[in-house]
């Protein structure tokens, strides 16, 4: 696959996870809002879990194959950054 947020062949899940009010959830809100729909286009077998809950500091998760897990922290990173760092993340299985 092509697209921007092409997810590698290992990738079985990308769950985000950030409060729904807080400031400090701001640009993750925004990234999500804005990239969601091409994720899913560019990826429709693989689920991409949103988790909003109050206090909660904005974080990414990816789990590959095996139970291989990944996070990233995503406080304190503008919309691009986020951007960057989520397509680091879910190209990276090793």
């Amino acid at each position: 696959m092509s697209g921007r947020f092409a997810f590698s062949k290992g990738l079985k899940e990308v769950r985000f996870l950030f409060c729904q009010t807080g400031e400090h959830s701001a640009a993750t809100r925004s990234f999500l809002l804005r990239n969601y729909p091409a994720m899913k286009k560019d990826n429709p077998a693989t689920p991409i879990l949103i988790r909003d809950a109050s206090g909660t500091l904005p974080k990414v998760y990816a789990r590959f194959e095996f139970g291989k897990e990944k996070s990233q922290s995503l406080e304190g990173l503008s919309d691009q950054q986020i951007e960057e760092t989520v397509s680091s993340l879910v190209k990276n299985s090793s």
